[in-house]
């Protein structure tokens, strides 16, 4: 989960960060009276879960409360990146030195967590990634050892900051480590990490990505989710425990087993290209490997809710899970939703291989329910999914 940046600057404040004061608002008369809070000299900063804010002036110093008002007038409801701003962030103006970037983050690559530092951060930091990869520095970090005070060194020394600011860094490479660790993220990142002119060390950004799979661990996380941004599908989804994700397309997939429905969603989107005005999956649905009767009803009442959704396409492979207890399941799916009063009319293109297949097909058979079409091969059941939701 992306947070925005007035939550991780909140993560960042808990564990000790130095970082400014701050407040968010969602409107104009909202930014007067922060501002006033503030002393007067704000930065006014759009509230997105993506980059590049500055570039799209989504950033802005105001002088005063009256110029804070005209800014977040400005900000507020604009488009960055395909993304809508709903609030924006006050803070007050730092008198700015220098600025630099550090951050933490898995290495997926490399199966190790990774650092990474420069003393030219800001706004271009992506070019000089790009055009001058010496001057970032990527330092590998041990998951046993952590950042200790010799690792943040190395760090410090690897990406050549000045020695008036060494010790500075050096403190906030391992309270940040701390906030990495502790809070169980994929992603920390400061850009810009300043010095002001007093010689002070400042995290004026706040960037931090948490592993989901670790939210049991975190119930306090919850109050970081944007409900208002999240589709309201995978909402519905994640109260049911189900591993959906919403796409752009027109044939809902339902599959057991992550690989097996990622190139479930490969043969729709390939059998759906020749088709007229382009066909293609309208979800990932992952019901695991226990296709019990209610997951199946439950992803089948979020697909078929979908108003996108025109066709359904059921891929099973049975091992664990044997094809006749998930044909037993498919059709006490569609029993359990009719009873609830769902009004069934998309058609369902079945492929069950593995485990007692043949069981299987010969239970959906036998059944005969009018919605459901059995097809032998994947490529097969693809292409009949995607002629049906394109008619």
């Amino acid at each position: 989960m992306d947070l925005y940046e007035y939550q991780a600057r909140e993560i960042f404040a808990k564990h000790g960060v130095p970082v400014l004061p701050g407040e968010v608002v969602e409107s104009p008369d909202e930014a007067r009276a922060a501002a006033e809070r503030l002393g007067g000299r704000v930065v006014v900063k759009a509230q997105v879960k993506t980059g590049g804010r500055g570039k799209a002036g989504g950033v802005k110093l105001a002088a005063n409360p009256k110029e804070a008002v005209e800014k977040a007038r400005a900000i507020l409801g604009m488009d960055i990146k395909g993304h809508t701003v709903h609030r924006v962030m006050l803070t007050p103006a730092a008198d700015i030195a220098e600025e630099y970037y550090v951050s933490f983050l898995l290495d997926r690559a490399n199966r190790t967590f990774l650092a990474m530092a420069t003393v030219e951060g800001g706004m271009d930091v992506e070019e000089v990634a790009a055009t001058k990869p010496e001057a970032l520095a990527k330092v590998f970090v041990n998951p046993l050892t952590g950042v200790d005070a010799a690792k943040a060194r190395e760090i410090v020394e690897a990406a050549r900051f000045p020695a008036e600011v060494a010790d500075q860094v050096a403190d906030v490479l391992q309270i940040l480590w701390k906030v990495f660790t502790a809070e169980d993220a994929t992603l920390v990142e400061v850009n810009p990490l300043v010095k002001t002119g007093d010689g002070k060390i400042l995290a004026l950004d706040a960037k931090v990505t948490l592993d989901d799979n670790a939210e049991f661990r975190h119930p306090e996380h919850a109050a970081f989710i944007d409900k208002a941004a999240t589709d309201p599908l995978e909402q519905r989804a994640k109260e049911k425990d189900l591993n959906y994700v919403k796409l752009d397309g027109e044939v809902g997939i339902i599959g057991n087993g992550a690989g097996l429905v990622m190139s479930t969603l490969d043969v729709v989107a390939y059998a759906g290209e020749d088709l007229d005005g382009g066909v293609k999956p309208a979800n990932f649905l992952d019901i695991g490997g226990g296709a019990s009767a209610e997951v199946m009803a439950n992803g089948l009442e979020i697909i078929l809710s979908d108003p996108a959704v025109k066709s359904v396409f059921v891929n099973v492979f049975g091992g664990i899970t044997a094809c006749d207890a998930v044909a037993n399941g498919i059709i006490q799916a569609l029993k359990l939703l009719e009873d609830r009063g769902e009004e069934l009319t998309k058609p369902l293109v079945v492929r069950l291989d593995g485990n007692n297949a043949e069981e299987g097909r010969r239970i959906l058979t036998e059944a005969a329910h009018p919605l459901i079409q059995q097809v032998d091969t994947m490529d097969g059941a693809a292409r009949r999914a995607a002629e049906l939701a394109a008619k």
